[in-house]
């Protein structure tokens, strides 16, 4: 785990700052990349790891690509809104917010506002039960943690609350451990807020039930 000097401020935590002008973040080589990525930066502990990780992978015939990273609070706010929107038939709005979070984190909320966290290949579940995407896989669940990286959002059998199960989504967690508990110590419920829907956060109670709710720890 890795000792922060100083606490992360509330503002990194809740995805309020621009990836592109801080130091501590990098783009990521086109090679490494693909879609959305190609714009998007990570922590440069996370892609410095990441890039070891691939090379480990590519010498067993898996190829690793990120295709999602960085999202600030703007960024997860243009996701969210239009996803309201989508689903405005939903009159009862704490129910409208919990079928968006099946899959989409409220803005203020997202482990992608870090840094550390990342989404590869393929962002349907399906993909990963069957051919390739089931080389990958299980090429992830069997060396992944060497690297440093975890799946945070895994089956929901054992009782893990909140998000549904996403085998694409990756996080680094030598930062995004201590992150964690820095965000659970460092923002309030009141924090999560300047969105459509944002008045569901507390009923929702979505830091407990939602950015708790992962397997990383």
């Amino acid at each position: 785990m890795t000792a922060f000097s100083q606490e992360p401020d509330k503002s990194y935590l809740l995805g309020r700052f621009n990836p592109e002008t801080d130091a501590r973040f990098v783009k990521p080589a086109d090679e490494h990349t693909a879609g959305a990525a190609r714009s998007q930066y990570l922590r440069k502990e996370t892609y410095e790891a990441f890039v070891k990780m691939a090379e480990a992978a590519a010498t067993d015939g898996v190829r690793l690509v990120i295709i999602s990273a960085t999202r600030n609070f703007e960024t997860q706010k243009s996701i969210w809104e239009r996803k309201w929107q989508a689903e405005a038939t939903i009159a009862n709005e704490a129910d409208r917010a919990k079928k968006i979070l099946l899959y989409s984190s409220m803005p203020g909320t997202s482990r992608h506002h870090w840094g550390t966290d990342m989404d590869l290949n393929d962002l349907n579940n399906d993909y990963f039960e069957s051919g390739e995407g089931l080389k990958i896989y299980q090429w992830l669940t069997a060396h992944a943690h060497e690297f440093g990286f975890c799946q945070p959002y895994t089956s929901k059998d054992k009782g893990r609350t909140g998000y549904e199960e996403e085998k694409w989504h990756w996080s680094y967690t030598p930062l995004s451990v201590p992150l964690l508990e820095a965000y659970k110590k460092t923002v309030s419920l009141k924090d999560i807020s300047g969105f459509k829907g944002s008045e569901t956060a507390v009923q929702l109670d979505v830091i407990k039930n939602y950015v708790d709710g992962v397997a990383c720890k």
